[in-house]
């Protein structure tokens, strides 16, 4: 997977991908990340200006055109082999999730575009981008947060990053469901005691424990989540019985 990562900002991501999970991943040859600076791309003036004042009189500033796209085309000519897509990371965008994360990691390329003041111009974004994506309803400074959480949420999925596939498979939202409580050594803290069926030996009951604590911490911390994966989870749990679910 290549990751082109555009920003006015590239000092933000000094250090970010430089230890854990990403590192090893590029050390492997699974991941690459470049980031790009927008004003060496484009500015014909000497100050490398990149905003200007908005048309209609809004306060703030905006994003030019003319360097966003110079600096849009050399990166999509840089990974023309991979046919890249090109990723606006906005408020405006569709919510980062992880069936998101999972049609990212189709892509063989993905250019990661970073806004900043209030955006970019739209006539960008009607031409140039593919994809706008947000991580949350709220607003920062910039794409550049953004940009990090993507370039995780997709690294870590991909065949090969992961020592052990199955820890990513047990992770909060990979089946629609957040996880079931987790336990480790020692078996009693501060008077507390691990579960008794995680030490069992029984891993059918086991399992059954994992889903059963996944369906009633998701019912309890996220209900939002479990109107929206119930159904698929009560199939789930009928084929399982061989019994057919009412309607």
């Amino acid at each position: 997977m290549f990751f082109d990562i555009l920003t006015l900002f590239p000092s933000m991501f000094e250090g970010a991908f430089s230890d854990s999970i990403i590192k090893r991943a590029v050390e492997k040859g699974l991941v690459s990340i470049d980031i790009h600076n927008i004003r060496d791309c484009s500015c014909d003036d000497r100050h490398q200006t990149v905003d200007d004042y908005p048309y209609g009189g809004d306060a703030g500033m905006l994003m030019k055109p003319e360097p966003v796209v110079a600096a849009l085309k050399a990166s999509r000519e840089r990974l023309a082999a991979h046919d890249p897509k090109v990723i606006y990371l906005s408020p405006q965008g569709e919510l980062l999730n992880h069936a998101v994360t999972g049609s990212l990691l189709n892509e063989k390329a993905l250019i990661l575009l970073c806004g900043r003041y209030k955006g970019i111009d739209q006539r960008v974004c009607d031409r140039y981008v593919d994809r706008e994506i947000s991580i949350g309803d709220y607003v920062l400074s910039g794409g550049e947060i953004p940009a990090m959480v993507v370039v995780d949420a997709v690294t870590r999925l991909i065949p090969g990053v992961l020592n052990n596939r199955n820890s990513a498979e047990a992770d909060s939202l990979y089946n629609g469901l957040l996880s079931h409580p987790e336990y480790t050594r020692p078996e009693i803290f501060e008077g507390m005691r691990v579960p008794s069926v995680l030490l069992s030996g029984n891993h059918a009951e086991v399992r059954k424990w994992q889903r059963e604590q996944a369906i009633g911490l998701t019912k309890k911390k996220r209900p939002d989540l479990w109107e929206r994966c119930k159904g698929s989870v009560e199939d789930s749990e009928a084929a399982g019985t061989g019994k057919r679910k009412k309607k």
